[in-house]
């Protein structure tokens, strides 16, 4: 029993002089706070999967009603096309294009009016620049729809049966579940939270043993009574405390400030999320600083790890369109499984047995990064 407490008192003062050094340091406040917030500011608001003030370039060799009403829908949304550019020639376009002064182009065939006004499909050309291939595929989709939508307007108006009766026509009406008005600040705010935790908890837990070898002070440790065991402890509720403190920053900062959807229920939900990532995410900083003998040597450990993780964590392409052969890294690697409960949190507002489901991987994937840590750390004291 006596032993017990003395260890117990051991890591407890541990832990306390990590907490010293890390707060002690105004440097290291400031970076613990002030950067993640000013990245999830400035990611909400930057990588987003809309495409807004497209420069439009419009050849219409139609003068027809049809032709000028369809441009007038394009004039309609400044928001999407707040720059179209009219032109008289191709030869222009492809110029224009060229020099990228104009994104997308729509032309418009000389029949389109007539053809239309006849009862038969109108031609319309979209030239579009594949240099920003993603950009302009989106585009495409907004151009497709509004002519689609056009077209089928203007056939409900003009066309009539031979027994005078407007056509039927069959309406699609989507629904879009969990986030109705399709805000992708929504989608992108929610995955922010786990890639900004994961960023602090790896940055602490990575530059603690790199510091105490740059101080000179790991050698204190190493002839302290503290054990391998006891100093991975000691090390690692710093980080688990300070990454539930930033993700409850985030937290905040998403319900307040990009109001999203989250329940009380699934505020506690997200927040035991949030405590089982950081620690499969603490056995990786620690591997990292087990390994690096400067704090120069941990930053790049960290970001080497930190950049195919966020890669392969489905923030920004599905992780159903990375090929076969590499897709089995997403099930082993945590910011995946914190990406998908995150926006499922606090879009879908689950029960508790679908956030376990979700959430059971992350155990395993703790115990493997905590013990592959122990190890190396045991390893690298012999």
């Amino acid at each position: 029993m006596r032993q017990g407490r003395v260890m117990t008192n051991r890591i407890i003062r541990l832990i306390i002089k990590e907490f010293l050094a890390v707060l002690r340091d105004r440097r290291s406040r400031v970076l613990l706070v002030v950067p993640p917030l000013i990245q999830l500011l400035i990611f909400s608001f930057a990588a987003t999967h809309e495409v807004r003030n497209v420069r439009l370039g419009i050849y219409a060799e139609d003068d027809g009603n049809a032709a000028r009403e369809l441009i007038g829908r394009f004039r309609a949304i400044p928001a999407t096309f707040s720059n179209i550019k009219y032109y008289h020639d191709l030869e222009a376009v492809k110029h224009a294009i060229d020099s990228q002064d104009i994104l997308v182009a729509v032309h418009i065939a000389q029949s389109f009016s007539k053809s239309l006004e006849a009862g038969n499909p109108g031609s319309i050309q979209v030239i579009s620049d594949g240099r920003n291939a993603n950009a302009a595929l989106v585009v495409q989709g907004y151009i497709n729809r509004i002519v689609q939508n056009f077209v089928s307007e203007w056939s409900s108006s003009h066309t009539m049966s031979k027994k005078g009766h407007r056509e039927m026509s069959t309406t699609l009406a989507p629904r879009m579940w969990f986030n109705p008005n399709l805000n992708s600040t929504w989608s992108t705010v929610a995955a922010l939270v786990g890639i900004l935790c994961n960023l602090v908890v790896l940055l602490i837990t990575s530059l603690s043993v790199a510091r105490e070898r740059e101080l000179g002070t790991f050698e204190q440790l190493l002839v302290s009574p503290l054990r391998p065991t006891e100093i991975l402890v000691g090390k690692s509720v710093p980080a688990l405390v300070l990454g539930l403190i930033e993700g409850m920053f985030m937290i905040a900062m998403a319900v307040l400030i990009f109001d999203l959807p989250l329940t009380s229920t699934g505020f506690f939900l997200l927040l035991g999320t949030i405590f089982i990532f950081v620690q499969s995410t603490v056995g990786v900083g620690l591997f990292v600083s087990s390994l690096a003998k400067t704090q120069q040597q941990a930053f790049l450990g960290t970001f080497t790890y930190l950049v195919p993780a966020t890669l392969l964590c489905g923030f920004a392409t599905p992780v159903e369109n990375i090929p076969h052969w590499l897709r089995w890294l997403t099930y082993v690697n945590p910011l995946q499984y914190m990406v998908t409960l995150s926006r499922t949190i606090f879009l879908e507002n689950p029960s508790m047995d679908v956030v376990v489901a979700m959430a059971w991987p992350l155990v395993p994937i703790g115990l493997v990064t905590l013990a592959a840590a122990s190890a190396l750390f045991r390893r690298r004291m012999e």
